[in-house]
């Protein structure tokens, strides 16, 4: 058996997707405030839902009875609920779930974190970095994923990327180059990384096949849907104002992740992508499936 913790976000319903292909039978870990779409999503493929918050301890352990594999892609930082904080549940709650999975006999523990080049000093990179130690004394067999930026976040309107309009937003000069990678790919990741013995007890970074800064992304979106771009820079010591300032944490941290962005994230793939026979999804045929009516 295999829990998905973060079975309802965008990864996680990805790999409850290739999981079910597979006829792997599949446990999700859902709140009672999801949404009753997405569960009813995740009851189609045959995941078998239970009640439980990483908050909570004893129904991580209810979650983890009679699992083998953990795979968490738990995050509050795209599905903030009341109660909810980088601190106490990106952090707290999620050593809660690798205390619970170890202590309940569960051999495997698979972790999305992200790039090690994200290293500021704010609440989300601080929870990524003690989870992934904390999995690494665990004594459980253990994969943490490092991916760098989601095309499917990034690239969109919700973070100021708007390709239907022709809009976007850049954070810093956007010269730099970044690594882009798609969530289908992550998730491809995932699931390869279940039978694969080259990632065991690894932390494995993970970006596209090719590294783009934010303006030749912008190109490729404008010669795909051609339609030239209005672009609006914001200036790297404002983030830094917007970061300093911050009074709440998820603030906090999206203004550092921002300042991450501008800093640049390559992460050479040839030889991961050889290793685990992969083929990742390039910019270009990305901008092409998202722009397509």
């Amino acid at each position: 058996m295999i829990l998905v913790a973060g079975a309802t976000g965008l990864l996680g319903r990805e790999i409850c997707r290739r999981l079910s292909e597979q006829g792997e039978p599949l446990r999700g870990l859902v709140r009672a405030s999801s949404d009753p779409a997405i569960l009813a999503e995740l009851e189609s493929l045959g995941v078998d839902l239970v009640w439980g918050d990483l908050r909570d301890r004893h129904s991580l352990e209810v979650a983890c009875r009679g699992v083998a594999t953990v795979i968490s892609t738990a995050t509050t930082t795209r599905s903030r609920q009341p109660g909810d904080s980088i601190e106490l549940t990106d952090q707290h709650g999620q050593l809660q779930l690798v205390d619970a999975a170890r202590e309940g006999g569960v051999r495997r523990f698979i972790y999305v974190s992200y790039s090690a080049h994200i290293n500021g000093k704010d609440a989300l990179t601080t929870a990524k970095r003690a989870v992934e130690r904390q999995i690494r004394e665990s004594g459980m067999t253990y994969t943490i994923a490092r991916p760098s930026c989601f095309m499917e976040v990034w690239l969109s309107p919700a973070l100021g990327f708007d390709y239907v309009s022709g809009q976007a937003t850049v954070y810093g000069s956007g010269e730099r180059k970044l690594s882009w990678i798609s969530v289908n790919d992550v998730a491809q990741f995932v699931v390869r990384a279940l039978d694969d013995p080259h990632a065991e007890n690894e932390v494995i970074e993970l970006g596209g096949p090719e590294a783009l800064s934010p303006l030749e992304v912008i190109r490729i979106f404008e010669q795909a849907s051609g339609r030239q771009f209005t672009v609006q820079h914001v200036p790297e010591e404002a983030l830094r104002a917007q970061r300093d300032s911050a009074t709440d944490s998820l603030e906090q941290s999206f203004a550092s992740l921002m300042l991450s962005v501008a800093a640049g994230d390559e992460i050479p793939m040839q030889d991961t992508l050889r290793t685990f026979k992969l083929r990742f999804t390039p910019v270009r045929e990305y901008a092409m499936q998202a722009i397509a009516p």
